[in-house]
């Protein structure tokens, strides 16, 4: 395991970034709703062009671990991430189909430093992933902790790299 290159200092409430490219497939989505999420619109074409979703269509719970996955390669794991303690708003809001293509807008809501544990953060997210024509198919608010590069640093100041004291550009 590297040390983490990205702290809560790193998220500047307000930043946007955009990050990911993932290939949907009908076998993953029939694969991930075999064995997490087995209704008829997610495992068979035949059995989903009837349903409100039109046609197969990925599994809401499917879209999420997608979105984690985008999540892990576009920075989380350079991060020093405590884990989230939860998901406040998740929102399925468009189906995800066989052969789109994902990629995902994140922009920082708001942070926090901890009061009882001064080497940890919050950060609140928006994630809003957006198939190849820029559709957003799924939005989803939450917080986030991370380790601080600086526990005793006042919890106002800017994101830095620690080598060369200047701020990250586009780090997160």
């Amino acid at each position: 395991m590297h040390a983490p290159s990205i702290f809560w200092e790193d998220f500047e409430p307000g930043a946007v970034r955009e990050f990911g490219r993932y290939e949907v497939t009908a076998e993953e989505i029939k694969d991930y709703a075999s064995q997490f999420d087995p209704q008829p619109m997610h495992l068979d074409e035949d059995a989903a062009a009837p349903s409100m979703l039109g046609g197969l269509a990925a599994s809401g719970w499917h879209n999420c671990a997608m979105l984690m996955r985008m999540m892990c390669d576009g920075f989380m794991l350079d991060a020093d991430s405590w884990g989230a303690p939860g998901v406040d708003v998740c929102k399925w809001l468009r189906p995800v189909r066989p052969g789109d293509v994902l990629s995902v807008r994140r922009t920082v809501l708001d942070r926090k430093a901890s009061q009882s544990r001064p080497e940890m953060g919050v950060v609140r997210f928006r994630w809003e992933m957006r198939n190849q024509d820029g559709e957003t198919v799924m939005m989803m608010e939450n917080p986030i902790m991370f380790g601080r590069r600086d526990p005793e640093a006042p919890a106002g100041e800017p994101g830095g790299d620690p080598a060369s004291g200047s701020p990250v550009a586009n780090a997160t």
